[in-house]
């Protein structure tokens, strides 16, 4: 009988890999998750996972209290961040968590990754900070799980970047136009310009096709 979770599995594969690829991720840092049906589980990256080379037995599946349910035996030291996302928006049913190397800077310098294309402003919609908190300490999940209650992509200081999605795609789609978002903010700082942004009247009626 086929695995059910298997294009699960199989779709955060993919990502982590792309991930690699793009550079928005180095060796074992970083994790995904998915929401498992039912609500209260989920899989999620196993620790010292690296993203290139990711495969379906990399995975841990967990309760929301953290219990191991089956998969791997020792889930990602973030496991606590995913979790307390999951708790918080039930709409969300993925969690990727990358180390996008232009977000963080920009941030940890002190300057806002801002939204400036249509694409940004449409996926985004808007990009929270949360202070620098030790990884898988229960101070950045529940800080990064406040945040995400009413955003969908949330800059841990130093460290990196959560988005969440209804899907797997769309979490990813907004991992990426966060990174793309902090590359154009980095560009425009480059070229002297502090102030250019997507027009915020526009974002309350904002469409994409």
């Amino acid at each position: 009988m086929a695995d059910p979770l298997a294009p699960l599995i199989d779709e955060l594969v993919e990502v982590g890999r792309d991930a690699a690829r793009r550079g928005l991720v180095l060796a074992s840092a970083g994790n995904l998750s998915a929401r498992l049906p039912g609500g209260d589980s989920f899989a999620v990256t196993a620790a010292g996972t690296w993203f290139d080379r990711l495969g379906p037995g990399d995975f841990s599946i967990l309760a929301l209290d953290g219990t191991v349910l089956a998969g791997h035996p020792q889930p990602s030291t973030e496991w606590k961040l995913h979790a307390r996302t999951y708790e918080v928006r039930p709409d969300v049913t993925c969690v990727i968590h990358l180390h996008p190397q232009a977000a963080v800077i920009l941030d940890a310098c002190g300057h806002e990754v801002r939204l400036i294309t249509l694409d940004h402003a449409y996926y985004l919609r808007r990009v929270v900070r949360v202070p620098f908190a030790h990884n898988g300490s229960d101070e950045l999940a529940d800080t990064a799980a406040e945040a995400a209650r009413d955003c969908d992509a949330i800059i841990m200081g130093n460290h990196g970047c959560s988005t969440l999605g209804d899907t797997v795609a769309m979490a990813y789609r907004r991992a990426l136009q966060l990174a793309d978002a902090a590359e154009s903010t980095f560009r425009c700082l480059s070229i002297g310009n502090k102030d250019a942004t997507f027009p915020p009247e526009a974002l309350e009626d904002l469409r994409h096709l």
